[in-house]
């Protein structure tokens, strides 16, 4: 889609008619965002964008594409006033828009003939069969589609319900909620909330304290310290549960303090907050230095023992009461205790794999503002003891506010 209103410079009346590129009438604009529809069918038109993806990648070294508003090109009604329930027949009848799925197709094709190693991705809310499937198979040829529903959950839970009031059940079932073998991108927040008109995650949990209390100098506040571990917790569980890629705006794995904004007339043209303050991250007298090295550790670990690349995990606890969320990925344990004041002693979590475990990632380690809590030399031995449909378990200490992740150590990683 291109903005009507750059019919200057755009392709919009480029031969002084509304049907050069796009469809003429009603078919040509979407009501909701002021932009015209490319007429997919058109030869010009194909010829047009795929010359476009192929001089991304080879003038300007683009190593992939994210397909914007995917959703609005695949149905003729856009999406626009319309739920989808996964239901078949919402994704084969005579809403969808032939041209535009060929369309998708070609593009990916073409993308993934001429280079082998470029990724698309594709911006889909309505959940359309095959998207991401080969082409031979009859699928779209995405590589992976944006789990976008992940981001809208936790800002609804962050700005809805009191933290009590979590359902673990929800978290779960957001972050799993995908077919088999699709390959989806999770991310715990989109690309918009850093700019200016919305709010990050850290913004949302910690507001105008992040202007005056994130200096160690000063005393850590209870509205600081609960963002800062909800932070951690909730990247790495969206890291680790909810998809085979994982998607970060730049500044967000330190909860930059600022939104994002580019010279507009709304803001008299003005560059002051277009920019990203990466010194904050590693200066020693802030906070954020906290959330960056746990950051900075938690892809580590992933790049150790790629649980992005391994099937998708097996939950075994999603207590509603505790607020606990076990699950296992990548013969990894991961063991989440979102409950805002009470800490567990001889928890008992159960495993597939029996042994010795310790813990690899801790949120509650010094290193990333945590309290402190556990003992990194503690091993914990399982029992032949089935829990929760796995036929092992062990008893862990799993304090307030806090993620950890346990390997076995009788494995070789």
């Amino acid at each position: 889609t291109l903005f009507r209103s750059n019919s200057e410079d755009g392709l919009n009346q480029f031969d002084g008619t509304n049907a050069c590129y796009f469809h003429d009438g009603s078919r040509g604009n979407h009501d909701l965002w002021d932009s015209r529809l490319f007429d997919y069918s058109n030869w010009e038109v194909l010829r047009f964008l795929l010359s476009n993806l192929r001089w991304w990648i080879e003038e300007y070294g683009f190593d992939g594409f994210r397909f914007d508003g995917v959703t609005s090109m695949l149905y003729h009604h856009h999406g626009i006033g319309t739920g989808f329930t996964g239901d078949y027949s919402e994704y084969f009848g005579l809403q969808v828009d032939e041209d535009s799925l060929v369309y998708l197709m070609l593009a990916n094709h073409m993308t993934h003939s001429l280079h082998p190693n470029c990724i698309t991705v594709a911006e889909d809310v309505s959940g359309m069969p095959a998207l991401c499937c080969p082409i031979e198979q009859g699928g779209s040829g995405f590589d992976y589609r944006l789990a976008m529903a992940i981001p809208d959950k936790w800002i609804q839970i962050i700005k809805e319900f009191k933290d009590e009031d979590w359902n673990m059940g929800d978290i779960v079932h957001t972050l799993t909620n995908r077919r088999y073998n699709e390959k989806c991108i999770a991310y715990a927040e989109s690309h918009d909330q850093a700019l200016v008109g919305d709010k990050t995650l850290a913004f949302w949990l910690m507001d105008a304290e992040m202007y005056s209390n994130m200096s160690v100098l000063s005393h850590l506040t209870p509205v600081i310290d609960r963002g800062i571990q909800l932070h951690k917790m909730i990247r790495l569980i969206t890291h680790a549960l909810g998809g085979e890629g994982y998607l970060n705006f730049i500044g967000n794995e330190f909860g930059h303090p600022e939104w994002l904004d580019f010279p507009r007339k709304g803001n008299n043209e003005s560059y002051h907050y277009a920019r990203r303050q990466f010194h904050l991250a590693t200066d020693e007298c802030l906070r954020y230095r906290f959330l960056y090295y746990f950051d900075r550790d938690m892809n580590k670990l992933e790049e150790r023992f790629g649980w992005l690349a391994a099937p998708p995990a097996f939950v075994s606890t999603k207590h509603e009461g505790d607020k606990i969320i076990a699950f296992e990925r990548a013969n990894l344990l991961f063991i989440f205790n979102f409950n805002s004041s009470k800490s567990f002693p001889e928890y008992r979590v159960g495993t597939e794999l029996s042994g010795k475990y310790q813990i690899v990632l801790d949120s509650d380690a010094a290193e990333y503002g945590g309290h402190q809590r556990l003992d990194h030399n503690t091993e914990f031995f399982t029992e032949p003891r089935p829990f929760n449909d796995r036929p092992n378990s062990l008893l862990i200490y799993i304090p307030s506010r806090v993620a950890i992740v346990l390997q076995n150590t009788d494995l070789q990683n």
